[in-house]
């Protein structure tokens, strides 16, 4: 559990009410990551929602075939920076992430229960609205910032 004060600092959760806030904070808590750790690994269950708080993390993209198991590639996308989520694929099924994020500098993360946030939106269709306007917000922008580095790599 974290003070719902907390998630007030990130600009996600603006739209949330006192109550939605409190029964987010129940079920999120604080972690810290040291460096050369992974946060989330690509084509495991996506268990858990995150914001960083301080550090730095990598995103990269994995490529596997089903042809050769023991094919693996990974492509740096770009860092995750204090007040970012991570994760969204915890609340898009089939809840599976699809990247790979690891620690480049010390981090601290809110690490939010995604089992029981869904379970919230069930009971909550506000917050779920709430929660894929926001998730479907930082989607876009991520893919904007793709956009922008295949565009910048071109020759």
């Amino acid at each position: 559990m974290i003070s719902s004060e907390l998630l007030r600092r990130f600009p996600f959760f603006n739209f949330m009410t006192d109550t939605q806030l409190k029964a987010v904070a129940m079920i999120a808590e604080e972690k810290d990551y040291e460096i050369g750790n992974s946060i989330v690994e690509a084509n495991a269950p996506a268990n858990s929602l995150f914001f960083l708080i301080e550090g730095s993390a990598a995103y990269y993209y994995i490529v596997t075939t089903e042809h050769d198991p023991y094919y693996k590639q990974e492509y740096y996308i770009s860092d995750f920076n204090p007040g970012e989520i991570l994760g969204i694929s915890a609340l898009i099924d089939p809840y599976i992430y699809t990247a790979a994020v690891r620690v480049e500098k010390p981090c601290k993360l809110i690490k939010i229960d995604a089992l029981a946030l869904r379970a919230l939106c069930e009971v909550d269709t506000k917050l779920s609205c709430g929660l894929m306007y926001a998730i479907a917000k930082a989607a876009m922008e991520r893919l904007q910032h793709t956009r922008v580095q295949l565009i910048a790599a071109k020759p």
